[in-house]
């Protein structure tokens, strides 16, 4: 028998950006400010290659033993992650000693509706 208990996801605050394709309308002050700290953390190489590998990696999540061979040390790597998820781009989840990542669903929607051409009537 498995003692293996699953665990509701919690939805960080700032994973759901609500911002419509930038063709319909200028942006507000607070859209303005929660898109531009999603693309600023994808804006470093090392970052946008973990957000990729994540994003890419089946079953929509990884460990971080499984993409930390990106070129830098591991606590490089754990401040990357930090900054991935303080942006609102990735939950974790702790499972024993590791620690396994996921991108929003919501995020990547929110991300691909902003940089659409908005619908025409």
């Amino acid at each position: 028998m498995s003692n293996t208990k699953v665990l509701p996801l919690l939805e960080p605050e700032s994973a759901a950006p609500c911002c419509p394709p930038l063709t319909e309308r200028p942006l507000n002050a607070e859209e303005a400010e929660r898109t531009a700290k999603m693309f600023k953390a994808l804006g470093d190489p090392v970052r946008l290659r973990l957000f990729s590998a994540v994003a890419s990696h089946e079953g929509g999540e990884a460990c971080v033993c499984d993409i930390s061979d990106v070129g830098v040390s591991q606590p490089t790597v754990s401040h990357h992650l930090k900054k991935l998820k303080e942006a609102g781009l990735l939950s974790s989840e702790r499972r024993g000693t590791w620690v396994y990542y996921r991108v929003e669903p919501s995020v990547l929607a929110a991300m691909g509706r902003l940089l659409t051409t908005a619908a025409t009537a």
